[in-house]
Order: structure tokens, then C-alpha cells, then sequence
């Protein structure tokens, strides 16, 4: 797993946070030349505890030269690590550990992104003839006390993730929850029933209904994010 990586969109540039305007974009000043800069932000959780003005932050070129925000919110300092809070990357990282083959009930397998179930759309798809593994992926940057935690905000759509994938396993299906923690400070996982008690309930009936869980620790660095480890989910 080590060997897994994903490399920010280059190029990046060193900025220093000032606020965050509405729910998709934040305003920050180039490090070096001290530019003001809009940003967009596809974290629609609260990143609790990490939108604190002066703390740095990466911010990467958008591909597409004709977006109305040319600069992507990547990563946030907290004075000790980077934490990475770019939601596009738990796909991108089931898709990774899909490609290498580390896990038997993932191997044999093709690969279809955001698929339809019922009407809810998940992240992912593994078919093994007439098999299927269901996946939805979750970004985590919540940690206290070394816990990582998920959600950051209350979140009726990830409650209705956790009942979709329930009901899959009830059909004889696989089902499981990725949760990617984009920090290296966190030693084990737990759902946030002091933010979510709906979510965390949901959470712990998705396990009794044999739902795998998996949790993915990674290391943010300036270029980019590596995947480090698994955590265990443990109850509090």
C-alpha cells in the first residue's frame, strides 16, 4: 500500500488561508507574492477545527483553463501535518487499491464509477460475473485524541448511503464503506455520534448487517497524498 500515491495537479502554489465565502470557496493570499486568491472547495462538510485564518494551504491549477475558479483547495496545515480535504481522492484511491490487487474479493474484478443503485448513486461497482461489490468512499479529516472521526457535519446523504448499502448486503450482495483519512495523526476510526448520532447509528447497524467497513490512513505531503495503512474502527 505504501507504494500508492496521488499526485496533486500541478502547478501548485503555497497560500495562506483567510476565510471561507459560502460553501465552495475560500479567499487566500499567495505566499509569495502575497495575491489574493479564490479557491474552490469541494469539501461540503463544516472541515471542523482546520478553516483557521493564517494557517497555510495547497492550492492546485485546475485542468480546465475555463473554470470560473482556476485554483482548487487541496490541503490545510494545522502547524504539525498537512491535512488533505480535496473529496475527489477517496474515489480515486478505491480505484487504486482496485488496480493493485491487494485484497482477494477485490481481485477478477471490472470497475464501474458512481453507479446507480436504486436511486442512490455510490461510488463504485465491482463485478465478478454476475457478483457485485458496492462501494461508497468517505473523506475524513476530523481527528481528536488520535480517533479519526466521520462526519465533520450532519449529513442526511450519508445516512442514506449507510441504509442503500444495508439493503444490498439484505439481497445477498457485497457491500462496503471506504473512508480515506487524510491525515497521519489518527491510530485508530469511530463514527461521530457527537456530531451525528443518526449517522453513527447507522454506522454500527451497517456492521451488524455485515457491511465492510474499511478505513485507509494516508500522509499528506506538498505533492501530493500517499496511502500508509489501515485503521481499526473501535467503539467508544
Amino acid at each position: 500500500m505504501h507504494n500508492l500515491k496521488i499526485t496533486f495537479p500541478t502547478p501548485t502554489r503555497q497560500a495562506v488561508f483567510i476565510k471561507r465565502q459560502k460553501r465552495f470557496t475560500i479567499f487566500a493570499q499567495d505566499v509569495l507574492t502575497h495575491t489574493k486568491l479564490l479557491a474552490h472547495t469541494n469539501n461540503t462538510g463544516s472541515m471542523l477545527g482546520l478553516l483557521k485564518p493564517g494557517r497555510k494551504v495547497i492550492l492546485s491549477l485546475a485542468q480546465n483553463k475555463n473554470r470560473k475558479l482556476p485554483y482548487t483547495l487541496e490541503a490545510i496545515h494545522n502547524g504539525q501535518i498537512w491535512i488533505g480535504v480535496n473529496t475527489a481522492y477517496p474515489n480515486q484511491a478505491v480505484k487504486l487499491l482496485w488496480q493493485a490487487n491487494l485484497f482477494e474479493k477485490w481481485q477478477n474484478s471490472s470497475f464501474q464509477a458512481e453507479v446507480f443503485s436504486h436511486n442512490t448513486r455510490l461510488d463504485a461497482c465491482l463485478l465478478q460475473g454476475a457478483k457485485k461489490l458496492w462501494i461508497e468512499a468517505k473523506n475524513v479529516t476530523l481527528v481528536e485524541d488520535d480517533v479519526a472521526y466521520f462526519p465533520d457535519a450532519k449529513t442526511k446523504r450519508g445516512v442514506k448511503h449507510l441504509q442503500e448499502l444495508i439493503a444490498i448486503k439484505k439481497q445477498g450482495l457485497e457491500a462496503c464503506c471506504f473512508y480515506l483519512v487524510q491525515r497521519e495523526d489518527a491510530k485508530c476510526f469511530a463514527p461521530a455520534d457527537f456530531i451525528d448520532s443518526e449517522y453513527a447509528n447507522w454506522f454500527w447497524k451497517a456492521l451488524e448487517a455485515k457491511v465492510k467497513v474499511m478505513v485507509v490512513q494516508c500522509q499528506v505531503h506538498l505533492w501530493g497524498i500517499s496511502l500508509k495503512r489501515k485503521l481499526k474502527v473501535i467503539s467508544l
